[in-house]
């Protein structure tokens, strides 16, 4: 079964100037308020594309990540996982770096290792950023 989620940004004014909000509308779980500055300088209360993307990016490798290890009898846990996705203006998305902290009883580091990567090359949202560098760090806590 597919499922299509929303989304939607109300922009008002000119890039440099303007200002918006982005609604999640399919869960309705938040609006979140958009700047230029806050994309191209980063500004404490505001979001941008990047952000919104590092949480889908974070979510995504998370799931990937759990459903590979349980399958083989490694249930996790916990897992932290932080994206960060880099913009930079004129050039746009050029990476996405996951951070990974996992506490996972019975693995070894290199197995778990292997399936980091597996799922950094798998998860639905890595697919998706196939046109930028996505890099991994990841370890047991």
């Amino acid at each position: 079964m597919a499922v299509t989620s929303e989304a939607t940004t109300l922009w008002f004014g000119s890039l440099t100037e303007g200002h918006g909000t982005t609604s999640l509308d399919s869960s309705d779980a938040a609006e979140f308020p958009v700047t230029w500055a806050a994309r191209s300088e980063g500004v404490a209360g505001k979001t941008n594309p990047e952000e919104l993307l590092g949480a889908a990016h974070s979510a995504c490798y998370s799931m990937a990540l759990s459903h590979a290890l349980g399958g083989a009898g490694h249930a996790p846990g916990s897992l932290q996982v932080t994206a960060a996705v880099t913009f930079v203006p004129g050039e746009g998305i050029t990476g996405s770096h996951l951070l990974v902290s996992a506490k996972i009883p019975g693995i070894s580091a290199e197995e778990f290792a292997t399936f980091a990567e597996d799922a950094k090359k798998n998860c639905p949202v890595s697919a998706a950023l196939a046109g930028v560098q996505i890099t991994l760090e990841a370890s047991l806590a």
